[in-house]
């Protein structure tokens, strides 16, 4: 008979024998297993057997349900080895021999009592929390400005004293740890950036979640999963977040609870306390990447076709304004980086980002970041006021990172005015929303303009769209290139050059599919063969 052995973070194992078919788990007392916690939903999940096999579904929790540290979608089969994660409760599924289990049974579904822990074993809280008070008390850190918390000096005093009082403490810590685990955990929560340093070390983790002191995840390859590591507690979450972003100007408490930021290294930072966040400090970190994509980056990647690629790199050189368009964390900013590099040396870019990420190796460039309000609400110098400074500065080019309200009109206006070969992003799902969102925001420069005006003006400076996505299976995808021809009536048309035409998923869930030319001429092609520029016109066969 298969037995559920159930374990709440650092309390007592309780074993469940499985006697029905189908078993659900959840805070209210109609479940099968009550689990009453707030972190549990009211039917968290489903162990159902079907065939001889066992398997374990999400019945839309809130929290999700997670099995080896992997979120479950649809039916995820229980096999050899495998833990189910619900919130601070560790699920293990086995098969005890006692109950007449069959070899073959026993081989499928056997778990070791040893295995039903957090997918990452952390030291006791309480054990860090004496050595970090014992710090706190010697050192006193509270003192110390933030600025200072990576001056090495500190840090080796800092290293001595933990050592010092790791030594009065060595009986309690646990099998498998030693004094060096804790001396570095302490220290890195102290005077880094606690267990986030590992992650963000990793070249494989793209971006760390934190959604409170004890659930920390991570992306890898465009796929979240759970690390099991975690903070001691709320507030080192937040001492955390106060030194990422007070050597930069920013400030986050209950009157100001949410910031953007940046690490040293480039990588962005949001952040979002109580009142706002309900559950707890939470904490976003996407890194970034300290060698930039190549073209040949996103060809391999399968983010850009060869043909796709060799098009782009042809209208940037030739001053065609792009517009760049996707979701959330589709790669929107690494292929502006990528485009952008195609623009020519001798030529003067100014580039204008919320939180500078861009990173371009030609000589003539001059960056420009925004700036939010000061502690007293003034200072704040946004993106549009940089973008009408930026036509004062004798530009050849000009890259806005994300066009998000009013700087979208005099993107549009400086396109229209002697600026061409302009690049830009929005968020938006489609081409055809990419335009109307276009139009909302120059309607929210203030500025009372006919509809038909602004339908004009985004006609006449958008000449391409590249819309990206981020797939199902994780990866980036430029999933079509389309040109704006103009307008008909009130409408303006387009039409596609290419598109990715996805055919099917793959064994292991991956995209299948491939980029190909729709067969269309981009009708702006004749001024590049005037120009006496050399068109391979194969591209778009």
């Amino acid at each position: 008979m298969p037995i559920l052995v159930i374990r709440e973070k650092d309390g007592p194992e309780k074993e469940f024998p499985l006697k029905k078919a189908r078993t659900t788990i959840g805070k209210m007392p109609d479940n099968d297993i009550v689990l009453d916690r707030t972190n549990i939903s009211r039917r968290h999940c489903q162990i159902f057997l079907e065939g001889n096999d066992y398997f374990v579904r999400d019945l839309a929790s809130r929290n999700g349900t997670f099995l080896d540290g992997q979120r479950v979608e649809g039916d995820r089969p229980l096999v050899s080895g495998a833990v189910i994660q619900l919130g601070d409760f560790s699920i293990a599924f086995k098969i005890s021999p006692a109950l007449g289990a069959s070899p073959a049974d026993m081989g499928r579904t056997i778990l070791s009592i040893a295995a039903v822990r957090p997918v990452h074993r952390t030291l006791p809280v309480e054990l860090k929390k004496k050595i970090h008070g014992a710090l706190i008390e010697q050192l006193d850190l509270k003192k110390l400005e933030f600025s200072q918390s990576t001056d090495k000096q500190l840090r080796e005093r800092a290293s001595q004293i933990i050592a010092s009082v790791v030594e009065h403490h060595a009986g309690e810590i646990p099998e498998g740890f030693t004094k060096g685990d804790l001396v570095k955990e302490v220290l890195d929560e102290a005077l880094g950036l606690g267990p986030l340093e590992d992650l963000l070390a990793d070249p494989e983790v793209d971006e760390v979640m934190v959604n409170r002191w004890d659930r920390i995840y991570v992306e890898k390859k465009g796929q979240l999963s759970f690390t099991g590591r975690q903070f001691t507690d709320n507030q080192q979450v937040v001492n955390t977040i106060r030194r990422i972003v007070s050597p930069l100007g920013r400030r986050i408490d209950e009157s100001s609870p949410m910031v953007d930021a940046r690490l040293p290294d480039g990588s962005r930072v949001n952040a979002v306390i109580s009142p706002v966040a309900l559950t707890g400090p939470t904490l976003t970190i996407r890194k970034f990447s300290r060698d930039p994509f190549t073209v040949n980056d996103l060809i391999r990647f399968g983010t850009l076709s060869g043909p796709i690629a060799k098009f782009l790199q042809m209208v940037v050189e030739h001053k065609r304004n792009i517009l760049i368009s996707g979701g959330t964390g589709s790669g929107k900013t690494t292929l502006l980086n990528v485009l952008s590099s195609f623009i020519p040396n001798a030529e003067r870019i100014v580039t204008i980002e919320d939180a500078a990420e861009l990173r371009l190796g030609q000589e003539h460039v001059v960056s420009l970041e925004a700036r939010p309000a000061n502690i007293e609400g003034e200072g704040a110098i946004p993106i549009r006021k940089l973008v009408i400074n930026a036509l004062r500065m004798r530009p050849d080019r000009i890259v806005v990172g994300e066009c998000r309200g009013g700087e979208a009109l005099d993107m549009l206006q400086a396109m229209n005015t002697g600026h061409e070969g302009s690049l830009t992003t929005l968020h938006a799902n489609t081409p055809r929303d990419a335009l109307a969102r276009l139009e909302t925001m120059v309607l929210m420069a203030g500025l009372d303009l006919p509809v038909r005006s602004i339908r004009q003006q985004i006609s006449s400076a958008i000449h391409l769209i590249v819309q990206v996505s981020r797939m199902t299976d994780g990866t980036r995808k430029g999933v079509s290139v389309s040109e704006i021809t103009g307008m008909e009536g009130e409408v303006i048309t387009m039409q596609d050059l290419f598109v990715f035409e996805q055919k099917g998923i793959g064994p292991k869930g991956e995209v299948l599919g491939a980029h190909k030319a729709t067969g269309t001429i981009p009708k702006f092609l004749h001024r590049l063969k005037q120009a006496g520029i050399d068109v391979d016109m194969g591209i778009f066969a």
